[in-house]
């Protein structure tokens, strides 16, 4: 009979730990909710995710592998520019909803977590997965709902004078890494006062008007943003003509690197002028016949060009349409009127329009009039300090 062996002695294996920087470089590329359960292993990991290098570095990468058919959209109801036949009830507290940019399909619902007047309240533009919330009495937040912070933002110079229209505008310089909030306010001499927020240095400050045309902003179609296109924000606008408002309208930039206004000239159009928007990257100009039954969509495929105004495709609908907004899939959101036989009274409802097919694709589980911008995932605003809150 054969001794009984011992069982070897198991020595544990030396484990080869992976430099901090390689870490930090897979880090980089990690979804938004893997990087955040990073900031509990150490304070040193901490206090490297949420440096302003870090956090750039992800958002390069994610802007890289962006894909634009699988985006997402972020919408809020609007009830200060709500669809006249709107009979929704206003919810209590505003809640905004993610949602798939193609489909419209439901992803999840995230409530303002700050003190916010919903009435009148609109989302100003989306940069980086910032959003920017404003309300009519001129209180501007800054919001990130993937890490759960927000600012608000310091009172604009002009305070709460009284004018007659006020547009507001965000927009990302990528040139030195900032984010800028642009507020025009115009009073009854047609005289527009330009305040510049920068998060930089996380001030207002008063610009000139540099613009030597005069001009009234058009009041229709409020739930769309200002489009973003080549580093300027843009609006419709009337031309003002003497001592008149002329029947010319055109479209009033505003650069938010020269932060000098500039006009672009409309496409050689029929039909009622409606606004303008974004289309896949470009600025797009929709117009509508007298009955607003039938919408032809221009895109401007070289900035600045107007010779480059091209008519892309024309949109019938049965009914009276009301175009609200492009996604960045390039589909149209749209809001028909409809009546009520059962109870005789009118209502609406909205749908999305494939901009490929022109066909109904389906309709959104969207109840009312919604501004609606892109949304995606981002770590910015992480690096605020003391000035962002966390919830």
């Amino acid at each position: 009979m054969s001794p009984m062996r011992e069982p070897p002695i198991l020595r544990p294996r030396k484990i080869n730990h992976l430099p901090y920087d390689i870490v930090l470089n897979i880090m980089e590329r990690l979804p938004v909710k893997s990087v955040m359960r990073f900031r509990c292993v150490s304070k040193s990991m901490d206090s490297s995710i949420t440096t302003h290098d870090f956090i750039s570095a992800h958002l390069n990468n994610i802007n890289k592998n962006h894909d634009h058919e699988n985006g997402y959209v972020i919408h809020m109801p609007s009830w200060e520019a709500s669809h006249p036949l709107s009979s929704s009830p206003h919810p209590d507290t505003p809640v905004c909803t993610v949602a798939f940019d193609r489909t419209f399909d439901r992803i999840s619902e995230v409530r303002i977590p700050f003190d916010f007047d919903f009435k009148g309240a609109q989302i100003v533009g989306s940069c980086n997965g910032l959003l920017c919330l404003a309300t009519l009495d001129n209180v501007i937040y800054l919001w990130n709902p993937s890490i759960r912070k927000f600012k608000r933002l310091p009172d604009t110079c002009l305070g709460k004078l009284k004018s007659v229209s006020v547009r507001l505008g965000f927009a990302y310089r990528s040139e030195n890494d900032d984010y800028k909030v642009v507020r025009i306010s115009t009073f009854t001499t047609l005289i527009h006062e330009v305040e510049v927020y920068t998060s930089s240095s996380d001030s207002w400050r008063r610009v000139g008007n540099s613009s030597t045309d005069k001009f009234v902003f058009c009041y229709k179609n409020l739930l769309v943003p200002a489009p973003l296109v080549s580093g300027a924000l843009h609006w419709m606008a009337f031309m003002v003509e003497g001592q008149a408002i002329g029947p010319r309208r055109s479209i009033m930039s505003f650069d938010v690197n020269t932060e000098t206004f500039r006009k672009l000239a409309l496409p050689n159009y029929t039909g009622s002028s409606y606004c303008i928007s974004l289309f896949k990257g470009k600025l797009a100009f929709i117009t509508h016949d007298k009955h607003g039954s039938q919408y032809s969509i221009w895109v401007m495929k070289n900035y600045a060009v107007v010779e480059s105004w091209n008519k892309l495709f024309v949109v019938p609908f049965q009914r009276a349409a009301y175009c609200h907004a492009f996604t960045e899939y390039g589909s149209l959101l749209v809001s028909y009127s409809y009546l009520n036989d059962l109870v005789w009274s009118q209502g609406f409802k909205i749908v999305l329009i494939d901009a490929e097919t022109l066909h109904e694709k389906k309709d959104p589980d969207i109840q009312c009039p919604s501004y609606v911008a892109t949304f995606m995932e981002s770590l910015v605003l992480l690096d605020d300090g003391a000035k962002a809150v966390s919830y």
